[in-house]
């Protein structure tokens, strides 16, 4: 059985760490590189930088805040926001980092999962999809919506369909983010994940609502998740990575504790 991953979150709007809930009231809380060097010392596995704005605002990432995180850790570094193309995410691996999240782009063009994953390998190429419950409909079978520009457009598009869709074109791991979970501390969007994690052969990361230890734990088992991925309850140091770790080998879930 292959280890579960803790991974952490840095949302980053203008180059300052940034927080929101339910993808709304997004408030400036920190220095991402600060908090990078930090996770990646107490035994984090993966560390994903999504620039929350870039899509919204017609820009490509900020690559000098990419290659200052990626000069000071040492774990696989997922980055995301505005990725429109082929040379945007070769530029960004040359910055340093080693996956690519597409999410607004890719249901726009959907081809550009087929041709980032070319260029960079399935196992680089990353699905970010932000979620909304809505009531079940004949359009949206299974009562998830898939929403771009950071929770900002609809796009009367099915989550399910469009995570079994993802992995068609080539993804090699889906982000399913849980709008109405995100930054309430209430737990994951655990029907969701399980969904979805059930519906494709590929990993599975869940985001969006953890709060305690025991979320982690109830959607890397009940969820079905591969991973999951925690920002507020480590950027607000309510617990730090080797507790959330310790806590998840103690009940039985395969981690690499790393300390």
């Amino acid at each position: 059985m292959l280890s579960k991953r803790v991974i952490a979150c840095l949302d980053v709007r203008n180059g300052k760490l940034a927080k929101s809930v339910k993808f709304v009231d997004t408030k400036d809380i920190g220095d991402p590189l600060e908090k990078a060097k930090q996770y990646y010392e107490q035994g984090l596995d993966e560390l994903v930088f999504y620039d929350i704005t870039a899509s919204s605002d017609g820009r490509g990432i900020m690559l000098e805040v990419v290659e200052a995180v990626a000069a000071n850790i040492f774990i696989p570094f997922s980055v995301g926001g505005g990725i429109a193309s082929v040379e945007d995410a070769t530029s960004l691996r040359l910055a340093g980092a080693e996956k690519i999240n597409v999410n607004s782009q890719a249901v726009k063009n959907p081809a550009i999962i087929t041709d980032i994953a070319r260029a960079i390998g399935s196992q680089s190429t990353i699905l970010s999809m932000d979620v909304l419950a809505v009531e079940v409909s004949d359009a949206i079978p299974s009562g998830y919506e898939i929403v771009i520009h950071g929770g900002r457009t609809r796009t009367g598009l099915d989550a399910l369909a469009w995570a079994k869709r993802g992995e068609e074109l080539g993804a090699g791991e889906l982000v399913v983010n849980s709008i109405d979970a995100d930054g309430t501390g209430d737990g994951y969007e655990l029907r969701l994940t399980r969904m979805v994690a059930e519906a494709v052969s590929i990993p599975v990361i869940a985001s969006g609502g953890a709060g305690k230890p025991e979320h982690l734990y109830d959607v890397l088992t009940e969820g079905k998740a591969d991973a999951a991925l925690v920002a507020s309850m480590v950027h607000y140091g309510h617990y730090t990575v080797p507790q959330l770790k310790r806590y998840l080998h103690d009940r039985g879930v395969k981690v690499r504790l790393g300390y």
